[in-house]
């Protein structure tokens, strides 16, 4: 029996819900579908552990290609099971669960997994007509869903965290003690803040890890110290939202760009960062630009509507990060943040960078 959590079965409501519509539609940079848009699908390619499937759609069915041969199935099945899957998914607690019926129906199309075999960020795998081009490319896309728990967008690792020195302030080691064994659930705002107000400054340093540094220096020169202020405004409990942060940052202008024209360096940089994200830069990974998600997202809103971002639409797909995201607390003692520490003569502090979509 196969079982899932909300997230997990989310990859196939998609799929099935999408083989049922014959269609997909875009969305605005507030996650709302737009007005009179709809990409018409061809097929979906769909990878599973020994064998790959093609599934293609026609005006009342759909052709299943695999290793066995050719199948017809009703597009009005499709439809139904995905209504069912998404009844189930709505009204399950949080954990795994499994749905039996959708299943069988599963296995019916030659589908034994709830995830499509990949390395990469790619969920699904649609040939999309473009009526802009009068082509059929066939897209990699990401799924990111809102049934269950917000998805995240930039997971927390060793390899998230970035090094700040404290400058003007000499802790001795009554102080380092105190500050380190504060306890509360705000602990690491209320360690910087102490810091602050005693007349300390936070250098940001860049990230930990050398790969990170380079792959926000191969996006944007000035990335490392983008993030790394943009960081600390949220661990000092300034806001939390990417948006509000990166506007509070535009206004302290660290980073002393001009401001006698209409350009926002500081939102630009980000949704830069953010789109090279999505599409496919990993902390660990040396980034080449070469993007995994060659289509975008698809979006599976609160009550199963579906929405996409893809390339054709880069400015539409980045705005929709910079106004949906932001910042979030990992756990400190297992990412080795969020202390105050000393090397030789000088103090410091790491602080972790982990981004989850707002519901």
């Amino acid at each position: 029996m196969i079982t899932g959590n909300k997230g997990e079965w989310s990859e196939i409501y998609v799929f099935l819900k999408l083989l049922g519509d014959g269609f997909i539609i875009p969305g605005d940079n507030l996650s709302n579908p737009l007005p009179n848009q709809k990409h018409p699908l061809i097929n979906i390619t769909r990878k599973e552990q020994n064998h790959t499937l093609l599934f293609s759609i026609k005006e009342e069915e759909v052709l299943v290609e695999g290793p066995l041969g050719t199948q017809s199935i009703k597009r009005d099945l499709f439809r139904h099971h995905a209504y069912q899957l998404l009844e189930k998914i709505l009204y399950s607690g949080k954990g795994a669960f499994s749905v039996p019926s959708v299943e069988r129906f599963m296995h019916s199309t030659g589908i034994y997994t709830l995830k499509a075999k990949s390395s990469k960020k790619t969920d699904i795998n649609l040939r999309i007509h473009d009526p802009r081009s009068g082509t059929n490319p066939e897209m990699g896309f990401s799924i990111k869903s809102q049934l269950g728990n917000p998805s995240t967008l930039l997971n927390a690792g060793k390899t998230t965290n970035f090094v700040y020195e404290i400058r003007n302030l000499a802790l001795i080691q009554e102080e380092l003690n105190f500050l380190n064994n504060i306890s509360s659930s705000s602990k690491i705002m209320d360690r910087l803040n102490w810091v602050l107000k005693k007349g300390g400054q936070f250098q940001p340093l860049g990230p930990e890890r050398q790969s990170l540094s380079d792959n926000l220096q191969f996006i944007d020169s000035d990335l490392n110290k983008i993030i790394g202020e943009l960081i600390l405004l949220y661990y000092q409990g300034k806001s939390s939202s990417i948006n509000e942060l990166s506007k509070i940052l535009s206004n302290h202008n660290p980073l002393a760009y001009s401001t006698g024209s209409q350009q926002n360096f500081y939102d630009y940089k980000i949704k830069k960062f953010l789109f090279e994200v999505a599409l496919g830069m990993m902390p660990a990974k040396p980034w080449t630009g070469t993007y995994d998600a060659t289509g975008g997202y698809i979006i599976v809103k609160e009550k199963g509507e579906l929405i996409c971002y893809h390339n054709y639409d880069k400015n539409q797909f980045e705005n929709y990060l910079f106004n949906n995201t932001r910042l979030e607390t990992a756990s400190s003692s297992r990412h080795d943040f969020g202390y105050i520490y000393t090397e030789g003569t000088k103090t410091f502090l790491k602080l972790n960078l982990q981004i989850r979509f707002i519901k």
